[in-house]
């Protein structure tokens, strides 16, 4: 009867060890990533934990939080600072690459796939689209890959 005893509490034990682990993994993990818009063709490489994210060809800006690329051009919208409130809820700050325009907006984990970027106070973002600006909705989906 000890014997069994003993087995269950190393079992318990064994699976508890295991499931402190993969939270420990999840957790840091929400705000560190690549997301896409595949309407707008945007995506947004963030890692606003470490804030080590460089702008490719645009190293000079240094470590970020990260970026709001835009596919096949080189235009983006630098993240300078940031502030994780949660697992599910960060504020950025979003600067264009010129300096002239500036933003404050949230990101939102919907689930482990789905983020909803929503521009708060600011300037509205654009990005290039056939020689033109194109204003982004104040709400935007992403997916992660």
């Amino acid at each position: 009867m000890q014997k069994v005893v003993a087995m269950r509490i190393k079992m318990l034990f064994g699976l508890l060890v295991m499931a402190t682990s993969l939270l420990a993994q999840e957790k840091g993990q929400s705000f560190r990533a690549y997301l896409f818009n595949k309407e707008y063709e945007v995506y947004l490489r963030i890692n606003l934990y470490d804030q080590d994210v460089t702008v490719p060809g645009q190293e000079i800006y240094g470590k970020l939080p990260g970026y709001l690329g835009k596919q096949h051009n080189s235009f983006c919208w630098v993240i300078p600072s940031c502030e994780v409130i949660s697992e599910k809820k960060a504020v950025i700050q979003l600067i264009n690459d010129f300096g002239s325009e500036d933003l404050k907006a949230t990101l939102i984990r919907e689930n482990d796939s789905i983020y909803v970027l929503k521009q708060g106070s600011g300037s509205t973002l654009k990005i290039p689209k056939n020689g033109k600006w194109q204003k982004l909705p104040k709400s935007l989906e992403f997916r992660r890959r």
